[in-house]
């Protein structure tokens, strides 16, 4: 059987999905077959006792014609996109290398099921979520009767997870001086931060 090395920047850990996520809840969904049909949604990972993704909590609007799609094909692929910045030559001190862009990615394959008696449910983990940790974290009580109006109009799911794949281009393969001028100059915080998580004593 021929064999296929890994890209440098397609060897990752359980941890780094997991950190991607968290951090950059907010993804494209798509699904639907031929007449693909796309929306931005947050969504919240579920993870197993050896810390892989096994699903994606979510809810959408049951207008959204996303919902209509899924629900007669619930073949959907989700896409994840981390930090990103450009990297000038002038940021790695050299005038004779080539430009480029740094960037986190994950693409998930997953099986959608809707489920309406999940909806508060999924409303309420995407809170404790983005919510926790706040002086005075937001809960739904704050809508009053408000909140079972909206109810109505949305529908929670599970993405049960079918494949992931992920590249995390972040500088691995420069030279530790070249890294080390691109970590000095560039002016993103973020894309610097995941820069050092993946190149750990090369700086």
């Amino acid at each position: 059987m021929e064999q296929y090395s890994v890209s440098i920047f397609e060897q990752f850990a359980c941890d780094d999905v997991r950190a991607l996520i968290e951090a950059y809840p907010l993804a494209w969904v798509c699904g639907g077959g031929a007449d693909m049909e796309a929306s931005l949604l947050p969504l919240v990972g579920v993870f197993g006792e050896d810390g892989s993704l096994v699903e994606l909590i979510g809810h959408m609007g049951r207008a959204n014609p996303l919902h209509a799609a899924l629900a007669a094909d619930p073949r959907a692929t989700i896409l994840f996109k981390g930090p990103d910045a450009y990297v000038s030559p002038e940021h790695a001190g050299r005038h004779n290398w080539g430009p480029t862009w740094n960037y986190a990615q994950l693409k998930i394959g997953a099986e959608i099921t809707f489920d309406p008696a999940f909806t508060a449910a999924s409303l309420q983990i995407l809170l404790e979520a983005v919510e926790t940790g706040r002086p005075q974290p937001w809960n739904v009580d704050a809508l009053g009767t408000r909140y079972e109006t909206m109810l109505a109009q949305i529908i929670g799911f599970r993405a049960r997870v079918t494949s992931l794949s992920g590249r995390f281009k972040l500088g691995q393969d420069e030279a530790p001086e070249t890294l080390q001028s691109i970590l000095g100059a560039l002016p993103d915080a973020a894309t610097t931060a995941w820069m050092r998580r993946f190149n750990p004593g090369r700086y």
